[in-house]
């Protein structure tokens, strides 16, 4: 169900839960560099943090470069992140292991405005 303008509170790309943090990503490899580029909705209403990787999406180069960006933006161990669903696809939740205040500091820090 999409968000409407009205709810109290938007939907957030990210959310903490226990042990770390879940986040929406929407990747879009080939995509000349790598960065983080801010949170969009999709045509569904869902919130995504916008993510681009050089990476071609062979081989899993591409979730694998992600894993990096994150890891990296967020100071973090690349093991303590992983995608938990949409390996195939543009659309991922990557679950970052870790303390969730921290984590939720990092990514406002990385300029991902926090929504929830």
């Amino acid at each position: 169900m999409p968000w409407a303008e009205s709810d109290a509170d938007p939907p957030a790309a990210w959310s903490a839960q226990a042990g770390g943090v879940a986040l929406w990503v929407r990747l879009t490899p080939k995509g000349g560099r790598d960065a983080l580029e801010g949170v969009a909705t999709l045509a569904d209403g869902r919130p995504v943090l916008k993510a681009r990787v050089r990476a071609p999406p062979e081989d899993g180069r591409a979730n694998a470069a992600l894993i990096e960006l994150v890891a990296a933006v967020l100071a973090t161990p690349r093991r303590s992140v992983s995608i938990a669903s949409g390996h195939s696809g543009r659309v991922k939740k990557l679950v970052i292991a870790g303390d969730p205040v921290e984590l939720l500091k990092a990514l406002e820090k990385a300029g991902a405005p926090n929504n929830g």
